[in-house]
């Protein structure tokens, strides 16, 4: 896999006999153990994340807030600092560039965590649209990101951090230090499941990382790679970029209004969504259960009627569940949960049925 870009833990991740996969032009662990394990260990313990592919864009200055509030869907000048929101970066016709997490680190300083694969393009975007006045800087190569996920993670992180995890509120930040190296502490996560991630420098993350499997050992805590991070993210009906959502693709068609500032919105983008949303959709994202044998992969047709209606943007079993889950879009009329689908899986029809989302964690 020569030319792909390898985080701070690479060789880490290699001594742990991770099975290394391309992801997003990175060399990354798709798993150490299992993919059921690791699922397993981030739902009933504790699972840890290199996620230090993922990029970070700062903005800084006079124009800092102006902009922010200019290039994502959600609310901004309510944002207080130490306050962590997730939105959406859109194109004037309402595609979305990226979803993205937005972090309020000063009176006029923000960065934005976005998708590995789009780092490149989101600074384009960014730095098209952000005010004269306002620094634009991409810290990506010299930021670590580690995730902390599960029940037991603020347990094991409070041994290790000079701050009381617990007393953290969700989508809230704070900066202290962790097995004494500087971090930025946010009790966010992209698995359903309570947790943190640590921001720290690319070259303290490799001791962040072994100081935390350390301390979690007796917890029963382990490495996790791709492939239980996708497991776990599809239950809890979390969008990825590239399947669930893209350039042609509007926050409403895929069930992301709540996070479209409405009221004081004046985002790229703003017009066309309300446009949008006066029309009404033409299509829905929806999560379904198979009700027979089979595996629903990206990709793959959904029907109704023996008609072609949609397809499916993510699929797996569900380890939690016992059962195949997936996510795909349909027309609006076939989106009421109970609505009874089909997959074609190598020619043939499996029944599902559509049902609410997430399928595993808050409803």
């Amino acid at each position: 896999m020569s030319g792909l870009r390898r985080t701070p833990l690479y060789e880490r991740h290699r001594a742990l006999g991770a099975r290394l996969v391309e992801f997003a032009g990175w060399e990354m662990p798709v798993q150490y153990t299992s993919i059921l394990a690791e699922h397993r260990a981030v739902r009933e313990r504790a699972g840890l994340f290199d996620v230090s592919h993922m990029g970070q864009l700062h903005l800084r200055g006079p124009g800092a807030a102006a902009s922010a509030a200019r290039l994502v869907t959600c609310q901004v000048a309510s944002l207080r600092v130490g306050q962590v929101r997730y939105g959406l970066l859109c194109h004037e016709t309402g595609g979305v560039v990226d979803d993205v997490t937005v972090h309020r680190t000063g009176e006029d300083a923000y960065f934005l965590c976005v998708n590995a694969s789009n780092v490149e393009k989101d600074h384009r975007h960014v730095a098209r649209h952000a005010a004269a006045d306002a620094e634009l800087r991409d810290r990506s190569d010299e930021t670590g990101l580690l995730a902390l996920q599960g029940p037991a993670s603020a347990e094991i992180l409070g041994s290790l951090a000079d701050a009381d995890p617990r007393a953290l509120g969700r989508f809230r930040f704070t900066e202290g230090r962790v097995a004494g190296h500087p971090a930025l502490v946010a009790r966010t996560g992209y698995t359903g499941a309570d947790g943190f991630e640590l921001y720290c420098a690319a070259g303290d993350a490799g001791f962040v990382w072994d100081a935390l499997l350390e301390a979690g050992a007796g917890a029963g805590l382990l490495p996790v790679g791709l492939g239980a991070r996708d497991t776990l993210r599809l239950e809890a009906a979390l969008p990825l970029y590239g399947h669930e959502l893209d350039d042609d693709t509007t926050p409403l068609e895929a069930g992301l209004e709540r996070f479209v500032d409405w009221g004081g919105g004046h985002f790229l983008g703003a017009e066309a969504l309300r446009r949008q949303r006066a029309a009404g959709v033409a299509r829905r994202l929806v999560g379904f259960e198979l009700e027979g044998r089979g595996v629903a992969r990206a990709g793959y047709a959904l029907v109704h009627g023996g008609s072609e209606v949609g397809r499916v943007t993510s699929g797996a079993p569900s380890p939690t569940l016992g059962k195949s889950i997936g996510l795909g879009y349909v027309p609006p009329a076939l989106a009421p949960v109970g609505t009874e689908l089909g997959v074609r899986i190598r020619d043939q029809e499996v029944r599902a049925r559509v049902v609410p989302t997430p399928f595993v964690g808050r409803r």
